[in-house]
């Protein structure tokens, strides 16, 4: 039987990679939008990294000539590294839980993300209850701030 008792809140994580995050989450190529979490606490927040290329296929149409990551995929990304901070909160119990979108307040937009750009997504936890989580969200660039949100997502326990 595996504990499932949460870790105290403010525990240092360990960063989360690559690899572990394709074990964390369900989304794969072209929706995986998170290349690594950072400076991660239990129950309070993460900074996760997507580094931006020109390779990303939502270039193609986004415009041609003149490419600029869509506000929506930067929301997205967002969203991923608040279900890995989520998920990793919880303890590994918790891997395989699903993750799902409820809503986005507040969206604003800042200032474009074009390839070559690092993505810092920072997600504070606000709150979270019967499943409900909470985040303010925050892209930068090089601090400079790109978008921002408040995310709301449910979180299934795995059967």
């Amino acid at each position: 039987m595996t504990d499932k008792t949460p870790l105290p809140h403010g525990t240092r994580l360990p960063d989360v990679g690559y690899a572990e995050i394709l074990a964390i989450l369900p989304h794969r190529y072209p929706m995986l939008l998170l290349d690594r979490l950072v400076d991660a606490r239990a129950f309070e927040s993460a900074a996760g990294i997507k580094n931006v290329t020109f390779n990303e296929p939502f270039f193609m149409g986004h415009f041609p000539g003149d490419p600029i990551m869509p506000g929506v995929m930067i929301i997205e990304a967002m969203a991923q590294a608040a279900a890995v901070l989520a998920i990793r909160s919880l303890g590994e119990w918790a891997n395989g839980s699903g993750v799902y979108f409820m809503g986005v307040d507040g969206a604003k937009f800042r200032r474009p993300v074009r390839p070559g750009d690092q993505l810092r997504l920072e997600v504070t936890l606000d709150r979270h209850r019967l499943g409900v989580w909470k985040y303010a969200g925050r892209a930068t660039v090089e601090g400079s701030v790109a978008a921002e949100a408040v995310l709301t997502a449910k979180l299934m326990p795995p059967s």
